[in-house]
């Protein structure tokens, strides 16, 4: 089955739900005897996509909705995460960009049916879990029921947790018990597992239909199979059909054929199964949205970056013969490969947009002018900011403290101690037992030393003198300092533990707003060590989607108008830019802050490049402003970005 016939399919059945006259009360149910849903005692087959409401700006919600409703979805799918809603423990926020019941309204409104999974635990790319915090959601959620009158059809509970090393069906009634309890008995619950027999038989418990998730690589008939071995009658369901996988970072790009994907779909919708594409509107590798444009043309489908998607005039694009995106232009012009296959636009006259001589510069503009560079400049290190980073002051600890324990879940957090004794001669600084978690950068009287990294580096080398004060910056790519550093012979102790919050400083106004500085400590000479950097970029006039690529930086973090874009780290790859959505980036007055972006070393460099190449060096046109060369002068209507320079030389 080719694409169009894929399209047609969903499209079509789209079409016949929402013809559908319903009469009586309203119902949501599972027929047992004729293998399928019914919905108001019809017949009834979904065609989902995954969207994480959570990484996407309030203010682009209803566009991706329609987008999905238009491509032929007639349902979304939608991941709940408890710690987005409660930063706090016993603290909750629904409201702004958390404000899950607008979403749910909004997806109402543009007449998609909803699949709720609220966890506790969810994976996608989240961490952790609360049970408690059921009793504070599902309340919430109760009266979005479809038989309620709103739109959630079907609640998934928990999330594969077959793949679980704990085999634990309590712990899955206790859930079960909760979910009917403040959902009522008549909703339909449901459960996700792998495609393995271990991890059906493990995530599945009477009382909850059992569905079964699978990707490209496996046979449909025997993944149905394996479903059908829990539940003998019932919808056939993927809950989770992966078109894309995950990248890593320091890995290849992870990439899915997408004739298989195109083949796949349509036979399991031939099937009668029901269908959810994990996800329509997904992630960067570092969290940042892929998304689509502020006219809607581009959303990638999973990881391997291909569009499903619709022109302005709501047509569907398609995938051409040889698997490429052929969609159409805002003025109806085809869009091509290059010779290097990158995607890119044809020009006013019909010619191909092409890569630069390196490859991640896509020309633009009737010009010709490639993307402009920011304006950066030192803001300042650590050492002279921890009065505005870290206002509180440290907390004193005999060893050091993890990210929980120190109840700072995400970002940076400093470990001061001072050197035992006198080290004239390099001594080896060990994290035994794998203990740093995941990166962590050493200076000594301010004077960068060294990495020390998860699995890759867990020794280097340390001279110094009794009493000199040393830094041990750890960032949140994991939990922070989990053992004892041991410098020589001695285990380091008496710490004094800093949590950096960098985002309550960037909330409240700070660069701009300047900052207390602390008084400097001692520096014996220059430092590659961890700095912050903060740039600016006039604005064009234009509120329209792009992408932040900065060449020559090592890695960091980046915040523009005080969001947090995420981590840059091109020399590891294989993501190489930041997604900068539109509207969020053009405030007024505007300011773009490249908040903690780590270069890892100050010499002389090229600043930030801002242009219409997404992460997998495509050249969307409609994603990107016409971009226009940049007078690097700063002024008062300019965007600033604030950068934090970790360690190391480029």
């Amino acid at each position: 089955m080719d694409t169009k016939t894929v399209f047609s399919l969903v499209f079509f059945a789209c079409l016949a739900v929402n013809r559908t006259v319903v009469s009586g009360a309203r119902s949501f149910s599972i027929d047992y005897n004729n293998n399928c849903f019914q919905k108001d005692g019809k017949p009834f087959q979904y065609i989902s996509g995954s969207i994480h409401y959570s990484r996407i700006p309030q203010y682009y919600w209803r566009d991706r909705l329609l987008k999905m409703y238009m491509a032929g979805l007639n349902a979304v799918q939608i991941y709940v995460p408890w710690n987005f809603h409660e930063e706090k423990q016993g603290v909750y926020n629904f409201s702004g960009d958390r404000d899950l019941e607008n979403f749910l309204d909004l997806a109402n409104q543009t007449g998609l049916l909803v699949i709720l999974r609220p966890g506790p635990y969810i994976c996608a790319e989240w961490e952790m879990a609360v049970t408690t915090w059921m009793a504070v959601l599902l309340p919430k959620m109760r009266r979005w029921l479809y038989t309620n009158g709103g739109n959630i059809i079907t609640v998934q509970v928990e999330n594969e947790y077959g793949s679980y090393y704990v085999c634990d069906y309590n712990y899955m009634r206790h859930l079960r018990t909760l979910f009917r309890f403040f959902l009522g008995e008549n909703t339909v619950l449901f459960t996700t597992d792998g495609n393995t027999d271990r991890e059906m038989t493990c995530g599945t418990l009477e009382g909850m239909y059992a569905t079964i998730d699978f990707g490209t690589d496996v046979n449909i008939s025997q993944a149905f199979s394996r479903q059908r071995r829990f539940e003998p009658r019932g919808p056939l369901v993927n809950s989770e059909f992966y078109t894309g996988w995950l990248d890593h970072w320091g890995d290849k790009h992870a990439q899915v054929d997408t004739q298989k994907v195109s083949r796949m779909l349509g036979e399991m919708l031939s099937m009668g199964a029901n269908v959810n594409i994990g996800e329509v509107c997904p992630l960067g590798d570092s969290g940042e949205v892929w998304s689509l444009g502020d006219s809607g043309e581009v959303c990638p489908l999973g990881d391997t970056g291909e569009v499903w998607s619709l022109g302005d005039t709501g047509e569907v694009w398609s995938l051409g013969d040889t698997g490429e995106v052929c969609p159409l232009g805002d003025s109806g012009e085809v869009w091509s490969l290059g010779d290097s296959g990158e995607v890119c636009p044809l020009g006013d006259s019909g010619e191909v947009c092409p890569l630069g001589d390196t490859g991640e510069v896509c020309p633009l503009g009737d010009s010709g002018e490639v993307w402009s560079l920011g304006d950066s400049g030192e803001v300042g290190n650590l050492s002279s900011l921890l009065d505005t980073l870290s206002p509180q002051g440290p907390v004193r600890s005999r060893y050091p403290l993890s990210f929980e324990e120190m109840k700072q879940y995400y970002g940076f957090m400093l470990y001061r101690t001072t050197l035992p004794r006198d080290l004239p001669e390099d001594t080896p600084l060990i994290s035994p037992l794998n203990g740093v978690h995941d990166r962590a950068y050493v200076s000594v009287c301010g004077v960068f030393q060294g990495l020390l990294e998860r699995d890759t580096t867990l020794v280097m080398n340390v001279t110094g003198k009794e009493g000199d004060q040393i830094d041990v910056l750890v960032e949140n790519m994991g939990r922070g300092l989990l053992s004892n550093l041991v410098l020589g012979e001695d285990v380091l102790t008496n710490w004094q533990i800093y949590p950096l919050d960098i985002d309550g400083a960037i909330a409240s106004g700070w660069p701009q707003s300047g900052q207390r500085r602390s008084p400097p400590g001692p520096v014996r000479g220059p430092s590659d060590g961890p700095v912050f950097y903060q740039g600016t970029l006039p604005p064009n006039g234009l509120a329209r989607d792009t992408f932040l690529r900065l060449n020559e930086w090592t890695k960091g973090q980046v915040w523009i108008n005080g969001m947090n874009l995420g981590r840059y780290w091109p020399k590891r790859g294989p993501q190489q830019t930041l997604y900068v959505p539109g509207a969020p980036a053009q405030p007024h007055p505007a300011q773009q802050h490249h908040s903690p972006g780590a270069r890892e070393g100050p010499s002389t460099h090229q600043g930030p490049l801002y242009g219409p190449a997404p992460a997998r060096q495509h050249c969307w046109q409609d994603m990107t402003p016409q971009l226009q060369k940049v007078n690097r002068q700063k002024t008062a209507d300019t965007h600033q970005g604030l950068l934090f320079c970790t360690a190391g030389k480029t």
